[in-house]
């Protein structure tokens, strides 16, 4: 049996590395921002933070579909990356100087030009790792590609950990900075070792080879999803939507909460979050391991369960208290088990020559539910208590756990028993 390249996986994730950093960035220092500084209440932050997913909706997909037909001498995926790094980065340095001199006109129109430029190459960057990598391997791959995104998040994290100082209006600029450098030099360290156009012909060349053993598989010159496998598809992308609706509301929110419900100061909300991060980055390798034996789909429902143990724990908890940390734990894990999996499912009901676009669907309806959350939270927070927060996020994996049961298609094929130091190749 094939076996993964972790080495080059490891380079291909950089991409997601830098993305993954910029919105934990995003999501906590942003509405801190418009409500310090701008003054806005919670139902108009959620608004704005809405913003990126409502310019995502559209932006992915169409992205995602153009890198699919591009085809430079960097390959499909690649020039996408360097340009939206490039002006992502520019814009990214412009929010701390608009910050400091509470411009909210700039502010917004640096957001804005910002928000485009993830966009402009979210969907590629994601794509590539399905581009580079064998159909049987993507689980096991998207837990490395997973891994370096948490790793880009506790690196945001720990900035804001040390580097934000209490007070009304800290100056976030050193945060700011630090992102924007790990975003130039990661993209930089991809470029320079991942040859996309030459890895993507031989993996394509062996999809070809091993094409007469799709069963259930959709090729390239199919056009119709037959109805059980549409059915599939369409109950994984509502639960997407429902697991997305219930995280989301949590992680935009939860810089808030933790200050108004748990008291706490400064960048000290980071600390659970950090918790939550690190226990995904020790899960993700494992995780894939297991989905590959047990399937995806049983490690997804396993991922929603812990997830809903964990958001009604933290709902009893009416100061913060160091047992708060057992929760996120399990939040970490469970999101990884979820992340991990999901991309792949959706991934594996489409032909090679698609992934672009349907991973592009795969960040619509994410992105759907977190232009839905982000304002619906805040407004019941705004006008009944910051405490549905929690509750809120449970009603919303329910719903998913229930979508899921319904999926059929997209799970992982058996593979052969191997040897338990064979996990621990890096080469192919």
């Amino acid at each position: 049996m094939e076996k993964l390249n972790y080495r080059r996986t490891f380079f291909i994730g950089l991409a997601f590395l830098s993305i993954c950093a910029f919105w934990q960035m995003y999501d906590n220092i942003i509405p801190l921002i418009l409500q310090n500084t701008f003054h806005l209440n919670e139902t108009f932050t959620g608004a704005i933070m809405a913003a990126d997913n409502i310019l995502a909706v559209f932006l992915l997909p169409f992205f995602g579909t153009l890198s699919d037909k591009a085809n430079t001498r960097l390959g499909k995926r690649t020039p996408f990356i360097i340009v939206g790094t490039v002006v992502a980065v520019v814009f990214l340095m412009m929010l701390p100087f608009a910050d400091k001199n509470q411009n909210f006109v700039m502010f917004v129109a640096g957001l804005a030009v910002l928000l485009v430029a993830m966009g402009f190459y979210r969907s590629p960057a994601v794509a590539l790792m399905p581009d580079l990598t064998p159909k049987p391997l993507r689980s096991k791959a998207n837990a490395v590609i997973n891994l370096m995104g948490a790793i880009g998040g506790v690196y945001t994290l720990l900035l804001i950990r040390f580097l934000v100082k209490g007070g009304k209006r800290p100056d976030y600029t050193a945060v700011f900075a630090g992102v924007a450098f790990l975003m130039a030099a990661a993209v930089i360290l991809l470029v320079l070792t991942v040859r996309e156009k030459k890895i993507a012909a031989e993996i394509e060349k062996e999809e070809i080879q091993e094409e007469e053993l799709a069963g259930e598989t959709i090729t390239q010159n199919t056009k119709e999803l037959p109805k059980p496998v549409k059915k599939s598809l369409y109950m994984i992308l509502l639960s997407i939507f429902f697991w997305f609706a219930a995280y989301n509301a949590v992680t935009t929110a939860f810089s808030r909460y933790a200050v108004k419900v748990w008291g706490l100061e400064g960048g000290g909300f980071a600390d659970c979050l950090m918790v939550a991060t690190v226990a995904a980055i020790f899960s993700y390798i494992p995780i894939g391991m297991i989905s590959e034996k047990f399937g995806r789909k049983k490690c997804i429902q396993g991922g929603l369960v812990l997830l809903l143990i964990s958001y009604l724990s933290a709902a009893f908890f009416p100061t913060y208290h160091p047992a708060i940390n057992i929760g996120f734990v399990l939040i970490g894990i469970g999101w990884a088990a979820i992340s991990v999996n999901s991309l792949p499912m959706v991934v594996e009901i489409c032909s090679l020559g698609d992934v672009g676009k349907y991973t592009g669907v795969y960040y619509t309806f994410s992105m759907a539910a977190q232009i839905f959350t982000p304002i619906f939270s805040g407004f019941f927070m705004q006008h009944i208590s910051y405490r549905v927060l929690f509750p809120y996020a449970c009603v919303f994996t329910v719903l998913a756990m229930i979508t899921m049961s319904m999926v059929k298609h997209g799970d992982s094929k058996p593979q052969e028993k191997k040897k338990v130091w064979e996990h621990f190749d890096v080469e192919d």
